[in-house]
């Protein structure tokens, strides 16, 4: 377990263990439970689908593509709960793909017309 109070920064840094010079890593979705079997029921979104879905949520320059850096603070779950687990899940694209949704980042989805 790793301590932190509320308000508090945590800092994470996801790496790509690869020999491949190629490839880009990316924070596509970070997602935080009281529960670490269940991460729909009572959960709070830190990235969806590349968006910060909190505001102190901050990705840091990094010299290799095969790192993410990003932080964001200690939310009110942790003062409501003893423990707080983490999903991130990361994607990775080949380096210079700029169609890839590594280098396109946040984009939402848009709804559908229903109109005929």
């Amino acid at each position: 377990p790793y301590f932190i109070d509320l308000n508090q920064n945590l800092y994470l840094q996801a790496c790509l263990h690869s020999s491949d010079p190629n490839l880009k890593v990316f924070v596509d979705t970070c997602v935080a439970s009281p529960d670490p079997r269940d991460f729909n029921t009572l959960a709070y979104d830190i990235v969806r689908n590349g968006c910060p879905r909190d505001s102190s949520y901050t990705t840091f320059y990094s010299p290799s593509s095969h790192f993410a850096r990003f932080k964001f603070n200690a939310f009110e779950f942790i003062s409501r709960h003893p423990s707080v687990y983490l999903r991130c899940e990361l994607m990775v694209c080949r380096l210079g793909d700029y169609s890839s949704h590594c280098y396109r980042g946040c984009t939402s989805r848009s709804k559908r017309d229903t109109s005929s």
